[in-house]
């Protein structure tokens, strides 16, 4: 899939950094692109964990641990 936009000025500059980063404005947008569409996904799963959690029956009872029952080995 393509996508033209108009963005001349910045675009020769964000060429110069890409070099100067060896790597390439392509390889950038790539990158945020996905990094862009996982925080999305990731916070629609976070959302949706919680909204189980609220609605879960179950109960933790009256168990307390302290820090070193839970770190024994």
């Amino acid at each position: 899939m393509n996508l033209t936009i108009t963005i001349d000025e910045l675009l020769k500059r964000a060429r110069i950094r890409a070099l100067e980063e060896n790597t390439s404005v392509n390889a950038v947008l790539r990158k945020c692109l996905e990094s862009y569409a996982d925080i999305t996904r990731q916070r629609r799963a976070v959302d949706r964990l919680l909204q189980l959690s609220r609605t879960a029956r179950a109960k933790r009872g009256t168990a307390r641990w302290n820090r070193d029952e839970l770190h024994e080995r």
